[in-house]
């Protein structure tokens, strides 16, 4: 959806497009009927899997039915149930929602930025990194999981900054960035497992444990600082968002058009950084979610470009039925959300390399 003033459209826009003027005729907005109607479909399922999750339970007699999960919170119904859908899975339903859409639109920024569907947090090193500073502090610390929250954020704006230097040089291309982000992520993939291996038997299992993602710690309060982060970050993002289109269409291309493409980058780095870290510091590292999330929101959308909207809707209901599962698969045991996303993921990205190798053969 863009805005432009009156005289700026062509007289002729392909069917999916309608252009509405206010009513002084002064703005018109274009908009993409496919593409809202996509969003708005997603945005419906995104409701309908967190009250299934909602009601969802990993023990026996704790799955409940619609009914009583409105109950607990009209007040219908006991103490009990209200504790377990309001204080129990109410955060996780909604650290998952917002925390899917995060995810989800950091890896629409760098996808935009690097022109190539494996550039995202999670090969790039930005989610390693933010764990890298929670085990730090858990592990060295010794700061437990409130100090793994801040650790994470630090952690995960370091490593986006040193990337983003030993990428310098010459300017930030998509490849190198990927190249460097690859180089530096096994670095610290390495370096954890050292921390974990030196560690106390008892404190490396809580920690590996976190490194995987964890959803059934969270609390109210990790939802306002996922919420608090993306209140910041979200109309950051808006702002850059027409510049970030115009790396679409390749770095020169952009520069072309009046875009200061180092400016910009470093701008849209500190922001897709942000959303990975808030994710991480309350959850965990959370694999996969942003290298799904905006190549399915294109192909559902049929979109030239990654449609950011559409992306954060399929993050949001993404993880929302990743958690689901990991409460469910193998009750009463819950799995960390991370095994459920990191499965998902390690099968698109079979198929995503499948898939290209194929279009380079032929």
């Amino acid at each position: 959806m863009t805005t432009t003033t009156k005289g700026a459209l062509p007289a002729i826009w392909p069917r999916r497009f309608r252009v509405l003027s206010s009513g002084a005729g002064r703005i018109s907005v274009r908009v993409d009927v496919r593409t809202l109607l996509v969003t708005l479909v997603l945005a419906l399922a995104t409701v309908l899997l967190s009250v299934w999750s909602l009601g969802v339970g990993s023990a026996d007699g704790t799955s409940l039915s619609l009914e009583r999960v409105i109950g607990a919170f009209t007040g219908t119904e006991s103490e009990v149930v209200r504790r377990i859908v309001v204080e129990g899975r109410l955060p996780r339903v909604l650290v998952a929602v917002l925390g899917g859409a995060a995810l989800a639109l950091s890896g629409a920024i760098f996808q935009t930025l690097t022109r190539n569907p494996l550039g995202s947090p999670d090969i790039i090193g930005f989610t390693s990194g933010a764990n890298t500073g929670a085990l730090v502090a858990m592990l060295v610390l010794g700061s437990g999981y409130a100090g793994a929250t801040v650790g994470s954020l630090v952690g995960g704006l370091l490593t986006g900054l040193v990337i983003y230097l030993l990428a310098l040089k010459d300017g930030v291309h998509g490849t190198k960035l990927i190249v460097v982000g690859i180089g530096v992520s096994a670095m610290l993939v390495a370096f954890n497992g050292f921390l974990l291996v030196r560690a106390r038997v008892e404190n490396a299992a809580s920690a590996a444990a976190w490194g995987q993602g964890i959803f059934d710690q969270l609390r109210f309060v990790d939802v306002v600082a996922v919420a608090i982060v993306l209140l910041v970050l979200l109309p950051a993002l808006a702002a850059l968002t027409p510049s970030l289109r115009m790396f679409e269409l390749g770095e020169d291309a952009a520069r072309s058009k009046g875009v200061d493409t180092g400016r910009v980058q470093l701008l849209l780095l500190v922001v897709g950084v942000g959303l990975v870290a808030a994710v991480t510091a309350v959850a965990g590292p959370i694999a996969f979610v942003a290298l799904i999330a905006p190549q399915v929101g294109k192909r559902i959308a049929r979109s030239a470009g990654i449609p950011l909207l559409t992306t954060a809707a399929v993050g949001a209901s993404l993880l929302v039925l990743c958690d689901a599962l990991a409460r469910t698969m193998l009750a009463p045991v819950q799995l960390p959300v991370g095994v459920v996303t990191t499965a998902l993921g390690g099968v698109y990205l079979l198929g995503l390399l499948l898939a290209q190798s194929r279009r380079v053969a032929s």
